[in-house]
């Protein structure tokens, strides 16, 4: 099942890359914990609880905020129940016209095949720093 899990992690980042967010919230748990890393912009929703929770708090906000925002994976691991993405955010802050390139790691808890759990780590500083005026 862990090899089955990192499939569904690629196809998802593959799927967020081509602004299919209906694929991405469709492998969620309805109940499924989202979890921005702390000090992030996004974190003051934590722990988003269900689909529509991630697309109003985090993935509307990332559409709306940013300009050609980007998540490349540049592997995904298998751990067992959790599957593990690593690779950097990229984009401008719309409004204040500031870039990022920022490492990230996202943890995936997977059970009976859909996403129960996820923990985002990354650089806050960088991004914090890309929003302020």
């Amino acid at each position: 099942m862990s090899a089955e899990n990192v499939k569904t992690v690629e196809s998802l980042y593959a799927a967020f890359a081509t602004g299919d967010i209906p694929t991405v919230l469709g492998a969620l748990d309805p109940q499924v914990e989202w979890w921005e890393a702390e000090n992030f912009i996004y974190a003051e929703g934590n722990p988003y609880v269900g689909p529509e929770s991630v697309l109003q708090g985090v993935f509307m906000r990332l559409a709306m905020e940013w300009s050609n925002f980007a998540v490349t994976p540049k592997e995904v691991l298998d751990a067992g129940d959790t599957a593990i993405g690593q690779g950097h955010y990229s984009g401008t802050h719309k409004q204040t016209g500031k870039q990022v390139r920022a490492q990230f790691a996202h943890f995936f808890t997977f059970r009976d095949g859909k996403i129960v759990k996820f923990q985002q780590y990354t650089d806050t500083a960088q991004f914090k720093q890309a929003v302020a005026a």
